[in-house]
């Protein structure tokens, strides 16, 4: 039974991932953030035998040590946060803390796996980014420059094992736009502070194109980019990038062709 660690696990695409493979012969280390997410991922999987939770703070070194022993075959970085607010205002330390996140301590926990899969030179390591690391989005930049980090990190891991070993797999996940909630917090955690921003008078007027483009264009159905996470994980030959919607997935690559 091959085992796999996901991080980021409390809901989501993580979530709807996890119940995939409830069924398939894996044996899944289900991790969250906080004590409250893991009392209710625990509630959630009680009833399989194949799922063992805990509190993974991926930002704790204490919590990060908790998988130095697991012997990992798969590893889904799927931890972040998002804050959304103008580049021009937003607190400088709402940005560090996104690349703390998203960025630098995903990595960390990327090293610590990898050096298990090293010594028995095997494993696959499927990190998550975002389209929005190709596409910026107006209000979204430091959540946009952080999962833009991810992807050349990434991109640089997967030539550098290449050197070593063709037996670790690396993917690249690129979500586009999926109703899970997780826009709208940083969407609407920028107003939080918005009478102090030089865009507080254009609010109404913000408010009214961002509601309308994330209506139009937020998938409501996982089903697209959990088949794509679901791919990475079980094909013998995974590809590099898996991505969905596919029509998100070719709006990014001609935005990258014409660099608008």
């Amino acid at each position: 039974m091959k085992k796999i660690l996901i991080t980021g696990a409390c809901g989501g695409i993580a979530e709807s991932v996890i119940q995939k493979l409830l069924d398939e012969d894996y044996f899944i280390y289900v991790t969250v953030h906080t004590m409250q997410q893991l009392k209710r991922v625990k509630d959630k999987y009680k009833n399989n035998n194949n799922v063992e939770c805990f509190k993974l703070d991926v930002t704790n070194t204490k919590d990060r040590e908790k998988i130095k022993n697991l012997d990992i075959d798969t590893f889904v970085a799927n931890a972040a946060i998002g804050y959304g607010g103008s580049i021009i205002d937003i607190d400088i330390d709402k940005i560090r803390e996104n690349f703390e996140v998203n960025v630098f301590s995903n990595f960390e926990l990327v090293q610590l796996v990898l050096k298990n899969m090293l010594k028995k030179n095997s494993g696959k390591i499927i990190i998550i980014s975002s389209i929005a690391g190709i596409v910026p989005l107006r209000f979204l930049g430091s959540y946009s420059a952080s999962k833009s980090s991810v992807i050349k990190l990434t991109q640089t891991l997967r030539k550098e094992l290449k050197l070593i070993t063709k037996k670790i797999n690396i993917s690249l996940v690129l979500p586009g736009m999926y109703h899970t909630g997780f826009n709208q917090v940083m969407l609407e955690n920028k107003y939080l502070n918005m009478d102090g921003s030089i865009f507080g008078a254009k609010e109404k007027e913000i408010r009214f194109w961002e509601d309308l483009f994330w209506n139009i264009f937020e998938y409501k159905s996982l089903n697209s980019i959990t088949k794509q996470i679901y791919q990475a994980i079980v094909s013998n030959k995974s590809k590099f990038i898996y991505s969905a919607p596919l029509n998100q997935k070719i709006f990014a690559k001609i935005y990258q062709i014409f660099n608008w």
